[in-house]
């Protein structure tokens, strides 16, 4: 499989996409994608890192594997295509965006690119999925690349902020250098989390947009 990935990005991850482990990974996205549905479309399958450049990049938000649904997934985390009915953990975020800036606009399309483009890295552990079978891409090894994404961001830039949501992203974060960086925690914005109380009201993106105000860096338009 073609490596779709911006030249900025392949530069950073030079030394990690000439493992074996990523050629291998590479092979067995041929056959998946030949074999079974896959999401998202090739071509999408590293959209996350050509929305956002890794000069721009200043806020990681990490999710787990793409919606597998039928035409959801776009390949940023949580976000979805134009025309999609908006997932229920998305609905949260925006609920909680509204409520951290008082306001009462509500999108009606679940596509992040917006944020993608003004430096947030909507990344996935895995950046594929089967069709109707959740974290069934886990296997192929997809950990062991971003992980490197995410201490390459940790090494190499300064004064990004992390917003870690359930159990899962904390782990996947647990090696960021926090002397450098700035972490905010929370429950997981899916209903079940949200519903007990672990969500609502954790105000991460006003706290992110003044985090960057205060290291002069262009704040966030989240709305």
């Amino acid at each position: 499989m073609k490596i779709n990935l911006s030249s900025d990005w392949q530069a950073v991850l030079k030394d990690e996409i000439q493992k074996p482990y990523f050629t291998e990974l590479m092979e067995a996205l041929d056959i998946e994608y030949k074999t079974h549905t896959c999401y998202p479309p090739t071509e999408l399958i590293f959209s996350a890192f050509n929305n956002c450049s890794f000069k721009d990049l200043k806020v990681v938000i990490i999710g787990q594997d793409p919606y597998h649904g039928e035409g959801e997934a776009n390949g940023l985390s949580f976000s979805v295509n134009n025309d999609v009915k908006i997932p229920p953990s998305l609905r949260n975020i925006f609920r909680e965006i509204n409520t951290d800036f008082d306001s009462i606009f509500m999108p009606t399309s679940g596509n992040l690119e917006k944020w993608a483009q003004q430096g947030v890295l909507l990344l996935n552990a895995s950046l594929t999925v089967r069709k109707d079978s959740p974290n069934s891409h886990k296997h192929l090894k997809w950990n062991l690349f971003t992980d490197a994404v995410i201490q390459a961001i940790s090494d190499q830039k300064e004064n990004v902020v992390f917003l870690l949501w359930g159990s899962f992203a904390q782990k996947k974060g647990s090696k960021i250098d926090r002397s450098k960086h700035y972490i905010l925690e929370s429950g997981h914005p899916s209903p079940m989390s949200a519903n007990q109380g672990k969500w609502f009201g954790n105000k991460h993106f006003s706290q992110t947009n003044d985090f960057l105000k205060s290291k002069g860096i262009k704040e966030i338009d989240w709305l």
